[in-house]
């Protein structure tokens, strides 16, 4: 038999009921908050895994810098009034490494969402783990195709341009200014590199022209040089250029030109087009380099007096001194924290998983701070593309020179 209501448990129903109607929405919604594991009342706790050490440890810095602008919001309240908790692991660039320290973020530290984490190989071995959990893996620093699969890994989404958007925009270029083009390539020998080539070769074909790769060579990200596949590119007789690179072997690679007296019409991936990059294989090694751009550069220069760069020197200049103003890679660290703290603050007070994707995937129109004028996110729960409006540049000697003429997929 059901026991009937007390007076005391009527008059609670009823209070709440006349409260959900006239109280302010606040109140209202505060009564509503929804929390997942890494959520509360008073904190948010979000992780990532990038090379801290190793071969890729140059983009550590996307970490250390995650790590100064949370601590920044925290000082001034945090986000609707809860702190941050961004803990950032090193992988080492491996995936073994990221498994683990995947592992340990969700099972042990039981983050809310992953954001940032680096390399497709690394992130591909716990794409599926991630999943199974339905734990958010946001703006990814790598631009693989196989993210944008919503139906099947709602979970995951980039953060970077898609390689195939990037190689086909490159493939277009060359064709326009060199129909007949001989083609040498350098790629990193592993999903990232390869992600590239297809879509790149494909371009070529449909085009009809003469246009055509007639040399490729691989590196590992293990490798102390790249020296000798260039000495074979350049004996090849190419006289188009594609580096399919990252972090040193970038470096290597330009300086290399340099030193062979090769003069090949050069085409990079937009992930090594920072200044820090350029500064270690000579600006003026790298100058009438042809790359795809969505974002605007740190440091002195064109952008120094816009506002997203001059926010990062602000941040910068209280909280790592000792990175270099011009750090390209560390600003699009920034660019990617504040769009992870615009996804959290969007969430409210339902800080769930399933909500913090929701949003994420909702995300399309959001101009990150790292963004040039004119580009957008433009995430659609129908379709994790991050950005589709791109432009090519050519750099000077100095900086780079962007077209004024945006380029859209």
């Amino acid at each position: 038999m059901t026991k009937n209501p007390s007076r005391r448990d009527v008059s609670a129903a009823a209070f709440a009921t006349i409260a959900a109607s006239v109280l302010p929405a606040p109140y209202v919604w505060a009564a509503e908050k929804k929390y997942d594991s890494g959520a509360s009342d008073t904190e948010i706790k979000i992780g990532q895994t990038v090379p801290h050490s190793g071969p890729g440890s140059l983009y550590g810095v996307l970490g250390r810098v995650g790590e100064a602008y949370f601590q920044m919001l925290n000082e001034g309240g945090g986000i609707n009034g809860r702190k941050v908790n961004f803990l950032t692991l090193d992988d080492a660039y491996s995936a073994p490494k990221c498994v683990e320290a995947t592992r340990r973020l969700v099972e042990q530290e039981e983050v809310l969402a992953l954001y940032g984490s680096l390399g497709t190989a690394p992130q591909t071995a716990v794409h599926k783990y991630l999943n199974s959990k339905g734990v958010p893996q946001l703006l990814l620093n790598t631009g693989a195709s196989k993210w944008n699969n919503p139906k099947e890994f709602k979970w995951t989404m980039a953060g970077l341009p898609l390689y195939p958007t990037e190689a086909r925009i490159l493939a277009r270029h060359v064709v326009g200014v060199k129909p007949n083009a001989k083609i040498g390539i350098l790629y990193q020998n592993d999903d990232f590199g390869r992600d590239f080539l297809g879509p790149f070769k494909k371009v070529l074909a449909d085009a009809g022209g003469t246009a055509q790769v007639i040399m490729e060579q691989t590196y590992d990200l293990t490798d102390p040089t790249v020296d000798s596949q260039l000495i074979n590119l350049s004996k090849s007789g190419a006289d188009v250029f594609y580096n399919i690179s990252t972090g040193k072997a970038s470096s290597q690679s330009i300086r290399k030109v340099a030193e062979l007296g090769w003069k090949p019409l050069q085409l990079l991936s937009a992930g090594s087009t920072g200044k820090s990059i350029l500064s270690a294989a000579g600006f003026e090694n790298a100058k009438d380099i042809v790359s795809i751009s969505y974002a605007k550069d740190a440091g002195p220069g064109r952008w120094e007096k816009d506002a997203g760069p001059m926010a990062f020197e602000e941040l910068r200049k209280k909280y790592l001194p000792n990175i270099a103003p011009d750090n390209t890679i560390a600003y699009a660290g920034y660019g990617q924290a504040v769009t992870m703290g615009e996804i959290l603050r969007r969430c409210g007070d339902e800080l769930t998983r399933a909500n913090v994707l929701k949003q994420a995937s909702n995300l399309n129109g959001f101009h990150s701070p790292f963004f040039l004028d004119g580009v957008t996110y433009s995430y659609t729960p129908d379709d994790y593309t991050p950005m589709k409006t791109l432009f090519i540049q050519v750099f000077n000697g100095k900086d780079w020179e962007v077209s004024d003429k945006p380029v859209v997929e």
